[in-house]
Formats: structure tokens, C-alpha cells, sequence
């Protein structure tokens, strides 16, 4: 008998089981299992008073925000829309389905009130649960940065002397902390000090492909055992990349307990600072060389710097046709020794026409720590270092296409930097939540199993030096036991 769908709703329905509705599989249900979004309400429950009116559960807020990149949802005022219309948004936030839903303001209010400290505890937060799940090695991580288009025209741009770029940003400044919102400090480093955003002050107007607009830039360091990224920092689109090298490595190493030994990246970071402070670290630098292609000596059919011979007893250089050349003064800000040989001894040289086309003669420079540049760019020359660049290229390359086509990365949802970087510790932790829920539904594999054997002997011997047994006195088995439990939360 063929059925027929009574399209009159019913007066009441007490038959309705959102727990029963949203299916087993479905990946909300498996955020929920493996996210603990109550840290909130002890994170934050200092930013609440104790009378007036009672506030939506911050968890749930949280939630809300999660929702909204983890679903690439357009706006919050379209979240808040289809919410009532999605079962499964509604068991996931803990709503009943004739409960209100909260006013879009409820988000805006909430990130003033919290700041940009919960969204970052909650990127931290999932790196640890990636540690702790055997994602991430930490011996090797991959550096990148990625340029965010702000929320902000290029009409609302300013241009003007320094002095008055700087007076309107403090008024700025100043009128956003009269409207009581959390104001974005003074910390980072401004560079473009003749243009403004009316809009958004803080995004500095960058020009990419020729097109110059406000932008902001995101630096991000991703491990090499999986991809989940363990670091990440947006500041201005001006601050150049390769000077949140050091940042990211520090950042890596507290977020994941683990230091980094190999660091991969591009040419932009192979400078000399950044080789020369990997290498007082210990650290082997497999990132492009930034001075590869520059070298115009060799290219013009010139001596190059590496045909003069230095005498480190004398601190002086000797040329190919044996004249010895002398430091004459050192460079403030580069840190490299410039050495040149006597007045009128190139003139008088045989071989001048192939060493130099200057008139004042040949000069060397060497930096002052050139022994560690030099082993530096062993390193990022090696065969390993070109593995890792061309790894590298897919790996951090596709994180950022990842957020950029799931999760609105690529341009700015809110204005002002500490908004945008909430909008980035949000999509950084979404991401790697991403990774946990694909690899909880793997069998443990190779790389996981390691990974877990290194945590484990590191936990074993952290406990061998915690309790050192002598012939007289053993630990009991309770003790071990809880000891170990101990190191490894910490670890």
C-alpha cells in the first residue's frame, strides 16, 4: 500500500531524541568525544561577575566559534540562523530544539571579554593532545609564512607624512578604548609609517602580485611527522618572515616539551642572523640560502670569495696572486669585516682583470662568526636539506591550502590584530583537530608507534633518575606506577 506524508505539523511531539537523531559516525560526535571545551569556564570565570543577568555558557560560545570556521560558515549572523535549523549543531552545543538561540552580539562580546589568551590556550591545548597521541617528533619542523587579505578596502587607505600616520593610530587608539573594547598593544613592530587603514589601522598595506591593500601576515611552524602545526604568530603584513624564525622555534619547544634539531624553509629565511643563531643552538639549518644567486663575482667571470685564503693566526686574507689583504672596518649592522690589501697593489696586479672592476682595488668581507656560516650552508646545501625543501612544499604548503579552502584563511573575519589573531589560533587548532580525528580512526602505524616509544623511554628515563635505587632501598610497584603516570603528563 502505498504510503502518503501528512504535511500538517503536529500540535505537540514529545518524541524528539536529538541524541537519537545525530547518527554515530558523525563527525561532530567524535569533536565532542575528543575535545574538552569545559576548560573554559575556568579560564574565563574571571571575566564574570557574580549578580546581573546570567550569560550564555561560555562553553557553548566556544563551541559557536569552533563551529564556525570548523563549518566554514560565512558569518556569525548566518551561525547563528542555522543553528535552530541543524540537529546536529543543536546536540552539539547541549540545545534543545525549541530552546532560543542566543543573539549573534553574544561572539563579539565574548572575544572582548576573553581576549586573545583562550583561543591561543585552546591551539596549545591541541598540540599537547597531538603530543600526547604520538603526532608529532619535534625533531624537524617546517617554517612558512602566508600573507591575509584584512578586513579592510583599499579606499580606507591613508597615505601621509610619519608624524601624522602616527597621531591618527593613537587616536584610533584611543577611541577604541572609550568604546571599552580590548585594544591591540603597541608590542609589534610597525614598519609601514606612511600609510593607514582608516579601517583596520593595524593591517600595514603590503603589495603582492601588484596589488597593494592591507593585509596581515601569518608565520606558522609545522611538525614533520604528520603536519600538525605546533607554532604559530600573526603580526602586520610587513614584518618580514624571516624574522619570526627564532619566535617559532621557542614557541615549538614550549608547546610541545620537545626541541627542535632541524629546521626546513625556504630561501627568504636562509639569512646570515638566522643561520649563524640556528647554529649557536645546535640547530641544522636545511633552509634555502637567501645569498644563493648573488654571488656576481663568479657570474662575471671574477674571482669569487672563496679563492682568497684566510689565515686565522693573522686575521688576514691572501689573494690568488699572493698580495695579503688587511681588515679595514666592520660593517655595524651586517657583523661582517671588510679586508682589503695596500693602496695601489691592485692597480699594479697582473691579475686585476680578472679579481675585480673597482678602482680602489678588491675587497673581502667576512662575517664575524664566518665558521658557523660556513658549516650553516654546508647544511642547507646538503642532499638532505634539498629532500626536506622539496617535502616541505607539500607539507606546510598544503596546511595553509587546507585552512585557506576549509576553514577562511586567507582572508580576515574581524578587524584589528588581536581579532585576527584569534581568527588564527581558531583555524590552527581546528586544523589539527582535523589530524587527531583522521589518524583516531587509523590503526597505529609505524611512524605513531615510534613516536610513542621515544615518549615512553623518555618517560623511563626521567623515572630511573627520580628514584635511583640503592641495594638497601627499592621502589615499590605502586610507586613506579605512579610515578611513570606523573612523567608522562608532563612530557
Amino acid at each position: 500500500m502505498m504510503g502518503h506524508q501528512n504535511e500538517q505539523p503536529g500540535l505537540f511531539s514529545y518524541r524528539i531524541n536529538l541524541e537519537r537523531r545525530v547518527r554515530n559516525d558523525h563527525p561532530l560526535r567524535r569533536v565532542a568525544a575528543l575535545v574538552d571545551f569545559a576548560f573554559v569556564r575556568g579560564e574565563v570565570a574571571h571575566c564574570y561577575g557574580r549578580n546581573g543577568n546570567e550569560s550564555v555558557d561560555p562553553e557553548v560560545i566556544l563551541k559557536m566559534m569552533f563551529l564556525l570556521f570548523f563549518e566554514n560558515i560565512q558569518s556569525e549572523r548566518e551561525l547563528m540562523a542555522i543553528i535552530a535549523e541543524r540537529l546536529d549543531y543543536l546536540w552539539f552545543l547541549g540545545y534543545e530544539i525549541d530552546q532560543e538561540i542566543p543573539n549573534h552580539s553574544v561572539l563579539s562580546k565574548a572575544r572582548a571579554r576573553w581576549g586573545k589568551e583562550l583561543f591561543e590556550k585552546l591551539f596549545t591545548r591541541s598540540v599537547w593532545q597531538c603530543v600526547q597521541a604520538g603526532l608529532i617528533d619535534g625533531a624537524k619542523i617546517h617554517l612558512d609564512a602566508s600573507l591575509l587579505d584584512a578586513n579592510a578596502s583599499k579606499d580606507s587607505v591613508l597615505k601621509g607624512p610619519p608624524e601624522l600616520i602616527a597621531a591618527l593610530k593613537r587616536a584610533y587608539a584611543a577611541t577604541e578604548s572609550k568604546l571599552e573594547e580590548t585594544t591591540t598593544p603597541a608590542g609589534y613592530e610597525a614598519v609601514n609609517d606612511r600609510l593607514m587603514s582608516t579601517t583596520d589601522p593595524d593591517a600595514a598595506v603590503v603589495r603582492r602580485n601588484g596589488d597593494s591593500r592591507p593585509r596581515y601576515h601569518h608565520h606558522r611552524a609545522v611538525d614533520d611527522a604528520h603536519g600538525v602545526i605546533t607554532a604559530v604568530e600573526t603580526t602586520a603584513g610587513s614584518i618580514a618572515e624571516n624574522k619570526k624564525l627564532l619566535d617559532l622555534v621557542d614557541q615549538h619547544t614550549a608547546n610541545t616539551n620537545l626541541a627542535a634539531e632541524i629546521v626546513v624553509a625556504d630561501h627568504k629565511y636562509g639569512t646570515s642572523e638566522n643561520y649563524v643563531a640556528c647554529q649557536q643552538r645546535g640547530v641544522t639549518t636545511h633552509m634555502g640560502d637567501a645569498a644563493k644567486g648573488q654571488d656576481h663575482h663568479r657570474r662575471h667571470g671574477i674571482f669569487p670569495d672563496s679563492a682568497f685564503l684566510y689565515d686565522p693566526a693573522s686575521d688576514t686574507y691572501r689573494c690568488p696572486a699572493g698580495e695579503v689583504l688587511r681588515p679595514r672596518r666592520l660593517h655595524p649592522t651586517r657583523r661582517t669585516m671588510e679586508y682589503i690589501a695596500r693602496g695601489g697593489v691592485c692597480g699594479r696586479c697582473a691579475l686585476r682583470s680578472q679579481c675585480t672592476r673597482a678602482s680602489y682595488g678588491r675587497t673581502v668581507k667576512r662575517h664575524e662568526y664566518q665558521e658557523l656560516l660556513n658549516r650553516a650552508r654546508a647544511q642547507a646545501h646538503s642532499r638532505a636539506a634539498r629532500r626536506d625543501r622539496k617535502r616541505r612544499q607539500h607539507l606546510i604548503e598544503g596546511s595553509f591550502a587546507d585552512a585557506a579552502n576549509n576553514h577562511h584563511f586567507k582572508r580576515a573575519r574581524w578587524r584589528r590584530l588581536w581579532r585576527q589573531q584569534i581568527q588564527d589560533y581558531l583555524i590552527a587548532a581546528i586544523q589539527n583537530i582535523r589530524i587527531l580525528l583522521r589518524q583516531s580512526g587509523k590503526k597505529p602505524g609505524a611512524a605513531t608507534a615510534m613516536a610513542a616509544l621515544k615518549l615512553q623511554i623518555k618517560a623511563a628515563n626521567y623515572i630511573a633518575t627520580l628514584i635511583r635505587p640503592s641495594p638497601s632501598q627499592f621502589a615499590t610497584l605502586p610507586q613506579i606506577l605512579a610515578l611513570e603516570s606523573l612523567v608522562l603528563s608532563r612530557l
